[in-house]
């Protein structure tokens, strides 16, 4: 039996984080669970399997299914402009630089947003986190990101010709409420939560919920370690599709597991395949060059090795020496939440802390820590 819990030990230990929850399925279809720690330096309980994380951008798998369920209904249409359904995106202007005096300087896009693009990162829309660009603009405009209502931004390249991270599938969520008239929420709780079992997988938890989550921290470039006040909203909000779920990582694994099967139950085969295939090409995916220290550090999965994007996720089509497999669907979320699933192999993990900022190198040593033993 594969045992996680002195990796996830060692890693407290380190100071990586006060404590982690890990999930995973072995080759033989088991599942091990195993927790370190507590849930923060301000919550001396210990971590336990049931511990709730807000995953952040974890989120964005999920929402990426929920977009393809929308899609195999006939409500909308991979490659048709999502303009009709979302005015804001109706006219995209594209971002072509600053003039002398530091205003920006758009253009009118040629191509219209897909939802294609906006499950790929292909749409031009950007985070100002790790978009120099883009904090340029907002910089220049007083625009910002985190307000109540649509942010108001320009796309950083013509639809389709690069990768750039970011909002566009917070408006996938936007367009799976548009043609279903349900909230995001409620259809992923009718969709996708309920027909899996995950109970404890939500955008608004209740106070039983609350009352097991961890700790949100801030870590100083010294390493030391702070809780700071943090929750999502309490009321439906832009951020929803791309980050707004909270979940253990005991349940997010059982998402993983539909993965593993196939999809099944929540997509047809047929949807599954295509979901999992690159999506964007030649384009290199996944890197992000952070342009707010606090918030991200640089990341660069899989060093080395091609990276693409899927419909859900980054995918590397060359296997990975000791770890995934050609195929797999792998990211993370902001506050150092990291899972992959690896259909080939039949394995998947989700490994979850609560630290900012992302990318911390020891938390992602600890990621892959598991994921070798895993295959080990």
């Amino acid at each position: 039996m594969i045992d996680l819990q002195p990796i996830l030990q060692a890693g407290v230990e380190a100071g990586r984080a006060p404590g982690f929850s890990a999930a995973v399925t072995t080759r033989d279809g088991g599942r091990v669970t195993a927790c370190a720690g507590a849930r923060g330096l301000d919550n001396p309980r210990p971590m336990t399997p049931d511990t709730l994380f807000w995953i952040a951008s974890c989120t964005k798998a999920i929402t990426s299914v929920a977009a393809l369920q929308v899609v195999e209904r006939g409500l909308i249409d991979l490659d048709a402009p999502v303009g009709g359904r979302l005015p804001a995106l109706a006219a995209p202007r594209v971002l072509t630089g600053f003039d002398a005096a530091g205003a920006p300087v758009t253009r009118p896009a040629t191509r219209p947003i897909t939802l294609r693009g906006l499950l790929t990162h292909t749409s031009g829309l950007g985070y100002d986190f790790c978009c120099a660009d883009l904090a340029a603009w907002l910089a220049a405009t007083g625009g910002a990101m985190m307000g109540a209502g649509e942010p108001d931004i320009p796309l950083m390249f013509e639809p389709g010709e690069a990768w750039q991270y970011g909002i566009g599938i917070d408006w996938a969520g936007r367009l799976i409420e548009a043609v279903t008239g349900q909230g995001l929420d409620a259809w992923c709780a009718e969709h996708i939560f309920a027909p899996l079992g995950m109970a404890d997988t939500t955008f608004f938890p209740d106070a039983a919920q609350a009352a097991r989550k961890a700790s949100v921290h801030q870590k100083a470039p010294d390493g030391t370690l702070t809780a700071i006040p943090f929750g999502m909203p309490s009321t439906p909000h832009f951020m929803m599709g791309g980050a707004g779920l909270y979940a253990t990582a005991s349940d997010y694994l059982t998402f993983l597991g539909a993965l593993l099967a196939g999809g099944a139950p929540l997509l047809k085969p047929e949807t599954f395949a295509v979901m999992m295939q690159n999506q964007v090409g030649a384009l290199d995916a996944g890197a992000l060059k952070s342009t707010q220290p606090m918030m991200s550090l640089d990341f660069e999965p899989l060093a080395g090795h091609v990276r693409r994007h899927g419909l859900a996720g980054l995918v590397n089509p060359d296997p990975v020496p000791g770890r995934r497999s050609a195929g797999a669907l792998a990211w993370a979320g902001l506050a150092n939440c990291y899972y992959w699933a690896d259909p080939a192999a039949g394995v998947a993990g989700a490994v979850f802390a609560q630290v900012l900022p992302f990318a911390d190198p020891g938390i992602v040593a600890t990621f892959d820590e598991v994921e070798r033993v895993v295959y080990a």
